[in-house]
């Protein structure tokens, strides 16, 4: 199933689940985030290709993101044996698919970051490793987008990661508990080029350790979004271009680029 959330085009928004592959959008009465197990259907039935679609995920909490966490050749990694790298990036930095990214006056060197995102249904503190599935609504298509020469000055990750749309979140976002989250392909393109290509395999730390993790660290909220690290290959952005992250069995996101 995958959930869309879409523009009504009166200044509201809501929501939806296409059934495998349909293009038939079933019209639900609520935001199924905070009713999680109920789809309560409106009736109303409209296509895919009528619609538009915009974030399916507004984190009314965070979005918790994971550095240097896979194994490959010329990715910056942490040690297995160390406890992840994390940051926070504010809600103001989610776009939705075909929503422009914005590079900032102030920055040079941003950098994309095609990524598994993993999306809260309920409060998590503490909890046992074993039962993380319980915790998670599905998944979703992240870009992690990045300042690296800000981040180069300020020593900190606060102002590379936080400007706004620096966080494409979409299409939609898959609920499938048979979905494996460490054996999917992620790749990206910028226009024609193909500039990432791995699978979730070669990450250090696995989606589960990951959500167990945090939640020892912060409280994870229903909506929020873990971003799970990106493979090697990411590079630069232009005014003009095209970026397109894409990662098996959930999804394919596209936005332009401007300055």
């Amino acid at each position: 199933m995958r959930v869309i959330r879409f523009d009504k085009g009166d200044g509201t928004y809501g929501f939806g689940v296409l059934e495998d592959d349909s293009t038939r959008v079933m019209v639900l009465a609520e935001n199924p985030l905070y009713s999680p197990g109920k789809i309560n259907a409106t009736g109303q039935i409209l296509q895919l290709e009528d619609v538009r679609l915009v974030a399916p995920v507004i984190p009314a909490s965070k979005l918790v993101g994971v550095g240097a966490n896979f194994y490959a050749p010329g990715a910056e990694h942490t040690p297995p044996e160390s406890d992840p790298i994390l940051f926070l990036k504010p809600n103001t930095t989610v776009i939705g698919p075909g929503a422009p990214i914005m590079l900032p006056k102030w920055a040079k060197e941003i950098v994309h970051e095609a990524e598994i995102g993993v999306v809260i249904k309920h409060p998590a503190k503490d909890i046992d490793p074993a039962h993380w599935k319980d915790y998670v609504f599905g998944y979703t298509v992240v870009n992690d987008l990045t300042a690296r020469d800000a981040m180069a000055v300020d020593k900190t990750w606060m102002r590379g990661k936080s400007f706004d749309t620096a966080c494409p979140i979409g299409p939609w976002i898959v609920v499938d508990p048979d979905l494996d989250p460490q054996n999917l392909r992620i790749r990206s393109w910028v226009d024609n080029e193909l500039r990432q290509d791995d699978t979730s395999v070669n990450m250090i730390h696995s989606v589960a350790k990951l959500v167990a993790y945090i939640s020892r660290v912060t409280t994870l909220l229903p909506g929020d979004v873990i971003l799970t690290g990106t493979p090697a290959g990411s590079g630069t952005l232009e005014d003009g271009q095209t970026m397109t992250c894409e990662v098996e069995g959930i999804g394919t996101l596209t936005n332009p680029v401007r300055r």
